[in-house]
């Protein structure tokens, strides 16, 4: 069994073949712009060397292909990922999933909200009933005898929700836009914490959970995918910690933890979650978070080529041998 293992989340801003439309009013990558972003993210990763790397934005699976063969440290990893649905005539970006270690068959893409989960925003006639972009889920190999529950997600970002015939030039629109996306934010956390509940109930096996959430860690949503602020219960059952918090080499000389700079202010928006089996607070706990890494220096020089967000990797300490327990109790 490895004595280390790290975990990686990195949104990539728009990973597509050239040629290839993603946005309607964004033009296509030219040959040469798009070898200059599959240098940079194979630059990028290689010098990370993470273990297990969840991807957002993902256009293309092939040409995320094209990144790992061109790398040094990810040629021979494992690649879970699904195609971009079309939506309304566009494509939706997707998530992936890297591992160097192995990965069980069977990883799940989950585009609908459990549970028969729905809400009908105001304004609009149809019910939510979709995540904006599918959550992959998979279990990675560390030994035989350890499985972990990786869980890579991109949620909604707070851009107002316009219909079709608003505009921001109206206030009346612009409010109700905006109260729209706040809603659809707060039910896909929602959705996802209904995900996560699933993977713990009744079992033993870590969770780690990585991605753009699109919302500081204090956030609402992010609270409620942590399932943080149920004062009346004893214990981490079924909560989850994000690895900032609780990393046991935190300096705060080197602190610079932020992934994302919109409207002038710096925040940190791409994080990365864990069950309590990685917090050492817990009894149960089988290793721990010793360092949380940002690598964002590239955020403030805004080429094209690279990514408008950080990338952030967790390293986590085994113990060993695990104390025996209960399994986790109704979360939920």
């Amino acid at each position: 069994m490895p004595q280390e293992i790290r975990f990686a989340t990195f949104n990539v801003c728009n990973l597509a073949l050239p040629g290839e439309h993603f946005y309607p009013d964004q033009e296509p990558y030219t040959q040469q712009q798009y070898d200059a972003k599959v240098a940079w993210i194979v630059q990028q990763i290689d010098a990370l060397d993470a273990d297990v790397i969840g991807f957002q934005e993902i256009f293309s699976q092939a040409a995320l292909r094209e990144v790992l063969a061109r790398s040094v440290r990810y040629r021979d990893a494992h690649h879970v990922g699904f195609e971009p649905e079309v939506r309304n005539g566009n494509l939706t970006p997707n998530v992936a999933l890297v591992s160097r270690l192995p990965v069980r068959a069977g990883a799940v893409m989950h585009a609908e909200l459990p549970r028969q989960l729905s809400v009908t925003l105001p304004g609009m006639d149809e019910p939510v009933t979709r995540f904006t972009r599918p959550i992959l889920q998979a279990q990675v190999v560390v030994s035989p005898t350890l499985v972990v529950n990786v869980v890579v997600c991109h949620l909604k970002s707070k851009r107002p929700d316009y219909r079709s015939d608003g505009s921001e030039d109206e206030l009346r629109h612009f409010d109700l836009a905006v109260l729209r996306s706040m809603i659809r934010c707060g039910v896909e956390a929602l959705g996802l914490r209904y995900l996560l509940t699933d993977q713990v109930q009744g079992n033993r096996v870590p969770l780690v959970v990585m991605g753009d959430f699109n919302d500081v860690a204090s956030a609402m949503s992010t609270q409620l995918v942590l399932g943080a602020g149920r004062y009346g219960k004893i214990g981490f059952d079924g909560r989850l910690f994000e690895t900032y918090r609780i990393q046991s080499r935190r300096d705060p000389l080197r602190d610079v933890g932020f992934t994302h700079m919109y409207d002038g202010a710096y925040s940190t928006i791409d994080h990365i979650l864990v069950s309590e089996e990685f917090n050492p607070a817990s009894r149960y706990a089988i290793g721990e978070v010793l360092e949380v890494v940002y690598v964002n220096d590239h955020i403030a020089f805004r080429w094209a080529h690279a990514s408008d967000h950080g990338l952030v990797m967790a390293r986590i300490r085994l113990f060993g041998t695990p104390e025996p327990g209960p399994t986790r109790g109704n979360t939920a």
